[in-house]
């Protein structure tokens, strides 16, 4: 399976992740698990970049600093940045080269069947 491909189980994570196999569902579960409970919209800036719109609680700044750190520690290829534009609003937006489209492809389809739009 080539490096941009999506691995079994129907989990976004890509053959080039370092994150040990036993671990992905977990972190697939994480993934999952957040974006129900934070994403309240999407937006899909271009190709290689998603802009997720989330719930604007600390906890949900904390548990999104924590995911994504972890996740850029096993996915290098990732770029998350974290942003506020008033209280009440928090934006994570997830970048990818040309090289992993697909990859955020598989993210964004499983963050819009995650949330709820509120």
């Amino acid at each position: 399976m080539s490096d941009n491909h999506i691995t079994t189980d129907d989990a976004w994570v890509p053959d080039s992740c370092t994150l040990p196999t036993a671990e992905r569902p977990l972190r697939v579960a994480e993934f999952d698990q957040f974006f129900a409970e934070a994403v309240r919209g999407a937006d899909r800036v271009s190709a290689q970049h998603l802009r997720l719109r989330l719930d604007g609680a600390a906890q949900v700044e904390e548990t999104a600093r924590d995911l994504t750190a972890r996740e850029s520690s096993c996915c290098s290829f990732f770029a998350f940045h974290l942003s506020r534009s008033g209280p009440g609003s928090l934006a994570l937006d997830v970048r990818v080269p040309a090289g992993h489209v697909d990859v955020l492809d598989a993210l964004a389809a499983r963050a819009a069947s995650g949330r709820c739009d509120r």
